[in-house]
Parts: C-alpha cells; structure tokens; sequence
C-alpha cells in the first residue's frame, strides 16, 4: 500500500514539473495527504530544492531512503539520492556537499549517528551548513529498534569534540517533519551550522494527514556562487581560494576562531529559540516535554483538567538553543515540573539549570523502547509533583 502510494506522489510530481496540476497545486487548495512521518521528510527535501541526500539504512528511518528511490527525483527536479556504504561515508559526502553551497542532508537512526560525530563535529568547526535526521531508538549501543528520546545529550551536548553546537529540532507531528526539512536548511545556512532534526520512532512511524510545502525549485550554480560567496563554487582570479578545513595549527588564529564559533552561538541562543505552551497561563503544575513524548503527556493535561488539576504543557521545540528565559519565567509562578521523557533523565537536567532551583523539578520516564501511557504520566504528575 505504501509502495503504490509513494507512486502516484512521483507521477504528480512529474506532472507538476511539467506544469500539470500536481500534489503541490493540490496542497494550496488545502487538500492533505497522508503520509508517515520518514515518509514526509523525504517528500519535503524533495519540493523545498534539497540538491542532496545521503544516508544508510537502519530501523526505524529506512522508509526516508526507501521513498526517496521510489521517488526518483533526479528524473524530475535533478536531486541526487545515494545509498553510502556506511554512515561514516553518508556524513562524509554531506560535509563536502555543504562545503559546495549545495542544500545536502542525511538521515539515520541512533547507533549510525554516533557513527556520525565526527563528520558532524568537522562540520562545525569548518562552518559547513548540513541537516542531520536521527529517527531515535532505545539505547545504549545497538539496543533496540523501538522507539526512544535517548540522544537528547548526544544532540544538545555534540558527540564530537571540542566547543562546538548544533541546532536541534524537534518535530511532534508527521507535518512538523515535513515543515522542519525547510527550516532545517534556512537555519543550517543562515548560521553555517549543521542542524539535526530529533526525531524518534514514533514520529517517523506513524501516518498522519499532511500538506507538504510548495515545489521550490533548485539553486542554480550561479544563485549559489552569488547567495554563498564562502561556497568551493571553482575559484576564478577575483576571490581567494575557499578552503574548508577544522585544522588550524597556528593556536591564535585557532582561539579568534573559536571566539567568533562562540559569538555565532550566542547570537543563535538569542534569536532562534522556539517552543510552544498549552494551558500554561493558569496552571499550578508544569510538565516539559519534547516530541512523541509531548503529545502523550498533552492527554494527560486534559485528563487532570477535567479532574480540576490546573496542569501546563510546555513543549521545546528547539533543543538547542534550549528555551531557558521562557521555563525561568514559567519556574516563578508555579509550585512545581515534570520532564516527561523517553529515557532515564536528560532534558531535566537543562530544566533544572533554568530554574536555578526556584520551584521543585522531577523527571518521569520509560526506557529501552518502552513508551508510557497517558495515565501512567497523570499517575506521576500526581505522585510526584501534587504530594500534597
């Protein structure tokens, strides 16, 4: 069933390309689509002008490969697809396409991103603009397939070395997946940063209705060399040579770098927080929550509300830059928060950092793919935060 539907999207793009009615015309008349969330990402890298991607396959991301080929876009809008030899490999080709001013992206899941650290950390340091999809599973090592929130330190804290940050989103609905292909790459090259989209596996494996963007089309070699001038577009006699490289062996030149890294960063951390509130103007509890584990514990908050229980969601949806001014100021007028995650505690640690000890903090969560259930979290809410 996936198969042929993924089908009919490529005949409607071709059509569209042709100047047919198409999905797109289709999606500005308000007309969805329903599509699995790795099944959005690769449609939208399609439409929003990706000129890349390059990934491996591994449970539970491989349908973002796996629609790509059934897509074929490089029949119609000229993307190049390619299944790496490794994940090694994938992150590899992405520093070099980034450092091109093409918009080039990978996708994995857990293990194969920590395979990825170290392109991910060059990329960083070279100031090569790239996304990174990790669809999360349970952990540590191998683990498990199903699905886990288990790489939010990976992701917030960098798995390579040295003082570097990468801009982390993350997606609660198969639309976010596909309305955060765009974002991804506006903030990967208006920073010149790597950016991850942090999904999990319930994420990317469930179906949901979606309107995927409008085609754009690709940047031509001229509207990079024009748009990017740092681009290794070819060097003619007017320019220096662009060279992209995280070695630098002079230690002054390599501490000026770092102080402009860092001044890049804050300059991030100020203007490119994002995060969303539900029922957080009253409320007396607060839970903060990302991703799948957001949309499970908005059910609980419904549940209590109807019990009288005056509970919030906040949701982070960037990661990195965390939204530490907006859980300060929610920290001041409410008696208690919950971190609701899909691991052993990592996020709660950054929530407690923002609330500078003001009001009490606690973390619930499931490992090892085990996902917890609406009650289990308002069980929790009230354990944990109403002791009273």
């Amino acid at each position: 069933m996936r198969n042929s539907m993924s089908g009919r999207l490529h005949y409607r793009i071709q059509e569209e390309m042709e100047g047919g009615t198409g999905m797109t015309q289709e999606n500005k008349e308000g007309k969805y689509v329903l599509l699995k969330g790795n099944e959005a990402i690769a449609m939208a890298a399609i439409r929003i002008g990706c000129d890349g991607y390059f990934g491996y396959p591994i449970t539970p991301q491989s349908e973002i490969l796996e629609t790509l080929c059934l897509e074929k876009p490089w029949e119609t809008t000229g993307m190049v697809v390619l299944q790496a030899e490794s994940e090694l490999a994938s992150i590899n080709m992405v520093y070099a396409g980034g450092a091109t001013g093409k918009r080039v992206m990978t996708s994995s899941s857990s293990p194969g991103v920590a395979l990825m650290q170290e392109g991910i950390t060059y990329m960083a340091g070279a100031e090569i603009p790239g996304v990174i999809v990790n669809v999360q599973r349970g952990g540590p090592g191998l683990g498990t397939i199903q699905p886990s929130q288990s790489d939010y330190n990976q992701s917030t804290r960098g798995g390579g070395n040295g003082d570097y940050e990468v801009i982390v989103l993350a997606p609660a609905s198969v639309q976010e997946m596909a309305d955060f292909v765009e974002t991804a790459f506006d903030l990967a090259f208006k920073y010149r940063n790597p950016v991850i989209i942090l999904s999990d596996g319930i994420i990317g494996q469930m179906m949901e209705k979606v309107m995927l963007p409008p085609f754009k089309a690709r940047k031509t070699a001229e509207e990079i060399a024009t748009l990017y001038p740092w681009a290794a577009t070819g060097r003619d006699m007017k320019r220096k040579n662009n060279i992209f490289t995280s070695l630098d062996l002079d230690q002054e030149r390599h501490e000026r770098h770092n102080i402009h890294l860092q001044k890049k960063y804050a300059e991030i951390k100020e203007n490119e927080v994002l995060y969303e509130e539900i029922m957080t103007e009253d409320a007396e509890y607060i839970v903060i929550a990302f991703g799948s584990a957001a949309r499970i514990a908005q059910k609980s908050i419904e549940d209590l509300r109807k019990e009288g229980i005056k509970v919030g969601l906040f949701r982070p949806i960037t990661l990195w830059p965390f939204p530490t001014k907006q859980i300060a100021r929610l920290a001041e007028k409410t008696k208690g928060m919950l971190s609701m995650e899909i691991n052993a505690g990592q996020m709660v640690q950054d929530i407690r950092l923002a609330v500078e000890g003001k009001t009490p903090v606690y973390h619930y969560g499931r490992m090892g793919g085990m996902v917890p259930t609406p009650e289990e979290i308002s069980d929790a809410i009230k354990n944990l935060l109403i002791k009273e």
